[in-house]
């Protein structure tokens, strides 16, 4: 059940101005979060994934994202393992967005 499709950083941003109700998961430590994210995002760390998905809903669109793009394709797998359908990843995390979309989100 591998349906989630991989978004680039610039197919992301054009999704997002067509689905404005898309939910933006973060499931990176609080500290990465602390650091730099993206705007109007829900945080649920990784490992409370497990504990927290029914705080999410199963009627929108979910981009899931993390630094690299390969926690929360494993966030994503589980995710749809639990029956979410409308799933998409971040491919290249939120490092590739601020190297190629937004140069204003600090790398680390």
């Amino acid at each position: 059940m591998n349906d989630i499709v991989q978004l680039s950083p610039i197919e992301l941003k054009a999704f997002l101005s067509k689905h404005p109700d898309a939910v933006l998961l973060d499931v990176r430590e609080d500290e990465e979060v602390a650091f730099c994210s993206l705007p109007n995002h829900v945080h649920i760390p990784m490992n409370m994934i497990p504990l927290r998905h029914n705080e999410l809903p199963d009627d929108k669109p979910i981009v899931l994202y993390c630094h690299h793009g390969i926690r929360s394709l494993h966030c994503a797998m589980y995710l749809a393992e639990a029956g979410f359908d409308k799933l998409y990843n971040l491919k290249g995390g939120i490092d590739e967005w601020s190297q190629t979309v937004d140069p204003s989100v600090p790398r680390y």
